[in-house]
């Protein structure tokens, strides 16, 4: 098997060669790389002596693992009560129109990458929009188009900085 992620030994190595080792190997893989990829869920599987089918299953059981690369920037619209009442599902219509995506996945330029939450615990602020870590609070449909521009700008420019 070829070794894609060759600094998943690092983290591996980290860990005891034992089932209970599972969830945080697969909680720093997903912090290191950003998601859970088919090769990692097959090293891990080698590395801890059990099934690849195992690994995914346990993986899959919670909602935090993710099994796809991420966008460069992360999108995440509350669709908590809340927001609801304030229109959070039309903001996350027209992010749906702009960014040609569905909540779950991932631009085809890796840019972005939607998501819906429950609840932020911003609930005065609602509907939120949050770009990364950066809140946006009481927004606006006609405000969609211009913070896809404005963020777009930024993580390419935040690429430009790292290479």
């Amino acid at each position: 098997m070829e070794n894609l992620f060759p600094s998943l030994n690092e983290i591996l190595y980290s860990y005891p060669m034992k089932d209970s080792s599972l969830i945080p190997l697969l909680q720093k893989t997903q912090e290191k790389y950003g998601y859970i990829s088919l090769q990692t869920v097959e090293q891990i599987a080698e590395y801890l002596k059990i099934t690849e089918n195992q690994v995914f299953g346990v993986a899959s059981f919670y909602s935090q693992f993710k099994f796809v690369e991420p966008g460069k920037c992360t999108v995440k619209v509350c669709m908590g009560t809340a927001c609801h009442v304030r229109g959070s599902q039309n903001i996350l219509n027209e992010f749906k129109r702009w960014l040609k995506i569905n909540p779950q996945e991932t631009t085809e330029d890796k840019m972005f990458t939607l998501e819906t939450v429950n609840c932020v615990g911003a609930c005065a602020l609602g509907p939120i929009v949050i770009f990364d870590e950066d809140y946006q609070g009481k927004m606006k449909i006609k405000n969609v188009e211009e913070l896809i521009q404005k963020y777009r700008c930024e993580c390419e420019e935040s690429n430009e900085d790292h290479s």
